[in-house]
């Protein structure tokens, strides 16, 4: 998807595919922000998205909506959401090229 303000993985399309299934209500897509978190200041957020906002970006790729919060647009810009399972844990990853660090335990970010 050129100039998309970020990308999405297979293995991420399959897991929001069996969220949204699993959810029980229809949902737009996931929403993702950033907040303020963590040793190294903020951290990724993903939440049901029941509606688009007008100033919600929209990303549409491999069959599922990812809307991005407007207040994290500009931290997100050319990140890749993929989705790994390992033994000891599970979950989304991002690859952010903005990032300037992340703290030891990988639970927040700084740019």
């Amino acid at each position: 998807m050129a100039n998309a303000p970020m990308t999405i993985t297979e293995a991420a399309a399959e897991r929001v595919k069996t969220m949204l299934a699993k959810r029980g209500k229809p949902s737009v897509g996931i929403r993702i922000g950033v907040r303020s978190k963590g040793c190294s200041g903020m951290s990724y957020t993903l939440e049901y998205a029941d509606e688009k906002t007008p100033f919600d970006e929209v990303v549409e790729d491999k069959g599922v909506t990812v809307l991005i919060d407007p207040k994290a647009t500009m931290f997100i810009l050319g990140t890749e959401m993929d989705y790994v399972e390992e033994k000891m844990q599970s979950g989304f990853v991002f690859k952010n090229p903005n990032e300037k660090g992340r703290c030891g335990c990988g639970e927040s970010f700084h740019v």
